[in-house]
C-alpha cells in the first residue's frame, strides 16, 4: 500500500495513504465499492461546496458554531468550488443510495484542512439525506444554467439565421418520406429553431422546482438538530455562493423522499433530445448523397469519411448529436425508475439520479455546441437539385384541386408517375387543362 497514515472512525482504524486529504469513511468506502469506473460527477463535488460554505456562514450567523470555525469551512470549502481538489473525491457512483460516503469525504477533506470535525463542525445541522438532494439540485441548475441554455441559444440563433438567409428558396416537403406540397428552406430550417425555443421554455420551467433545496431537513424531514432559521438562511447563502436562484423546500418530508423535480426536468431534457434527434435527421437526410441521395444541402466535410471509400464525407456531427441524444434518453429510463424508489423517509437511488441528470446536461450542451460550430454553421443549399426536385413533385398537383377537384386531380398525378410525365404535360394531356391554366394555378412560390 506504500506509504500511509491510521485514520479512526465510529468503527476503528484505518489505513489512508499518505497525502490524501480523506478520511476514514472515504478509504472504507473505496475498499468497499469497487463498482465500475463511474465517479461522483465533480458539478456534484462542487455543489457540495456550496453547501458545506453556506451551511458554515448560517451557522455562524445564527450561533450554533463559532465565526473562526466558519471561516475556516469556508475556505476550504472555496478550494472544492474552485476545483483545486478534485483528485480527493475518488468515491464510486455505486455506493449507498443516499450519497452518505460522498458526503462524508466532502466533510472529512475540509476537515483535515481545518484541523475540525467532519460529523461535528462541518456537518453542523447537517445529514447526507438532506445535503445530498441539495448538491444534486445545485448540480442540475447550474449546468442548466450555465452550459445547456447558453449552447441551446446558440443553436437556435445559428438556426434562426439561415432561415432568414434561405427564406425565398423554394424546395419541395416530405410527408411520410413521400413528396408533399412545397415550403421554403427558411421554413423548413425555422421549424428547427422554433423546437429548441419550445424546449427551451420547457426546461425553463421544469427548473422552478430543482431549485427547492431540501436542506435543514437533515435525517428524515423534522430538521432535528438544526436551527429553525437554519434552513431559509442557508438557501439564502447558498443563492449568494452560486449566483443562482434557489429557496428552501417548503415540505422537508417531501425533498428527502422525492425526486419527482429531477424527474420532470429530465424529461423537458428528452423533450430536447428527441427535438435534435429528428433535426439532425433531416438534415443528414437532406444532405444525403452527394450524387444518389437527396441532396438538396450540403453540410462541411470535416474529416475524411471512410477507412476504404476514398473521398467519403460522412455526417459525423449528426450521429455524434443522435448518440448523445440516445444516452439522455437512455438516462431517462434510469431517473425514472431510480426516483420511484422512494422507501418511506428516504430515496435510495441519488448517486444514479445525480449522475444521469450531470451527464445529460453536459452531452447535450457539448453535443449541441459541437454541431452549431461545425455542421448548423455550414449548411448550405444546392439550389439546382432543390429545383429539379421541385419541378419533378407530383405533388403540386394540390394547386389543381380547387378548379377540377380532387379526384380529377389524383387522375393526372397517377397519368404522370405511371407514364413518366412531368406533371403539366399529364395535366394538358389529360383534356382537363390548357398549358396556361395549368401555369396560372401552379406556382410553387405561392404554395407557401
Amino acid at each position: 500500500m506504500g506509504k500511509y497514515r491510521i485514520e479512526k472512525d465510529s468503527m476503528g482504524e484505518v489505513r489512508v495513504p499518505e497525502g490524501r486529504l480523506w478520511g476514514a469513511q472515504t478509504q472504507r468506502s473505496l475498499a468497499n465499492f469497487a463498482i465500475g469506473d463511474e465517479k461522483m460527477p465533480a458539478d456534484v463535488i462542487r455543489a457540495f461546496g456550496v453547501v458545506k460554505k453556506a451551511a458554515a456562514l448560517a451557522n455562524a450567523d445564527l450561533g450554533a458554531i463559532g465565526k473562526g470555525k466558519a471561516g475556516r469551512i469556508a475556505k476550504a470549502a472555496d478550494r472544492i468550488i474552485s476545483g483545486e481538489l478534485a483528485d480527493e473525491f475518488p468515491l464510486s457512483v455505486w455506493q449507498t443510495g443516499s450519497g452518505t460516503q460522498t458526503n462524508m469525504n466532502v466533510n472529512e477533506v475540509i476537515a483535515h484542512i481545518t484541523g475540525l470535525h467532519p460529523n461535528d463542525d462541518v456537518n453542523r445541522g447537517q445529514s447526507s439525506n438532506d445535503t445530498f438532494p441539495s448538491a444534486m439540485h445545485i448540480a442540475a441548475v447550474s449546468a442548466v444554467e450555465d452550459l445547456l441554455l447558453p449552447a441551446l441559444d446558440g443553436l437556435r440563433l445559428e438556426f434562426d439565421r439561415l432561415s432568414r438567409e434561405y427564406a425565398d428558396i423554394v424546395k419541395i416537403g416530405r410527408t411520410h418520406l413521400q413528396d408533399a406540397t412545397p415550403l421554403t428552406l427558411g421554413q423548413e430550417i425555422g421549424a428547427w429553431g422554433a423546437m429548441l425555443s419550445e424546449t427551451g421554455e420547457m426546461i425553463l420551467s421544469a427548473i422552478g422546482p430543482v431549485r427547492r433545496l431540501a436542506l435543514g431537513g437533515t435525517a428524515v424531514g423534522t430538521g432535528l438538530n438544526t436551527h429553525p432559521g437554519f434552513a431559509e438562511l442557508a438557501a439564502a447563502k447558498i443563492t449568494e455562493i452560486s449566483g443562482h436562484s434557489f429557496v428552501t423546500a417548503p415540505d422537508k418530508f417531501h425533498a428527502l423522499t422525492s425526486r419527482d423535480a429531477i424527474v420532470n426536468l429530465h424529461g423537458a431534457l428528452k423533450a430536447l433530445a428527441a427535438d435534435l434527434v429528428k433535426m439532425a435527421n433531416d438534415v443528414r437526410m437532406l444532405a444525403s448523397g452527394p450524387r444518389c441521395g437527396i441532396g438538396e444541402i450540403t453540410i462541411p466535410a470535416n474529416e475524411p469519411g471512410s477507412s476504404i471509400m476514398p473521398g467519403k464525407v460522412n455526417p459525423t456531427q449528426c450521429e455524434a448529436l443522435t448518440m448523445a441524444c440516445s444516452q439522455v434518453m437512455g438516462n431517462d429510463v434510469t431517473i425514472g425508475f431510480a426516483a420511484s424508489q422512494g422507501n418511506f423517509q428516504l430515496n435510495v437511488y441519488m448517486p444514479v439520479i445525480a449522475y444521469n441528470t450531470q451527464q445529460s446536461i453536459r452531452l447535450l450542451a457539448d453535443a449541441m455546441r459541437s454541431f452549431r460550430a461545425n455542421c448548423a454553421s455550414g449548411i448550405r443549399p444546392a439550389e439546382a437539385v432543390i429545383a429539379r426536385h421541385l419541378e419533378r413533385s407530383l405533388m403540386l398537383v394540390t394547386a389543381l384541386t380547387p378548379k377540377i377537384g380532387y379526384d380529377r386531380a389524383a387522375e393526372i398525378a397517377n397519368k404522370a408517375h405511371a407514364e413518366c410525365l412531368a406533371l403539366r404535360e399529364a395535366a394538358i394531356a389529360s383534356g382537363l387543362l390548357t398549358g396556361e391554366e395549368y401555369d396560372g394555378l401552379v406556382r410553387p412560390a405561392e404554395m407557401t
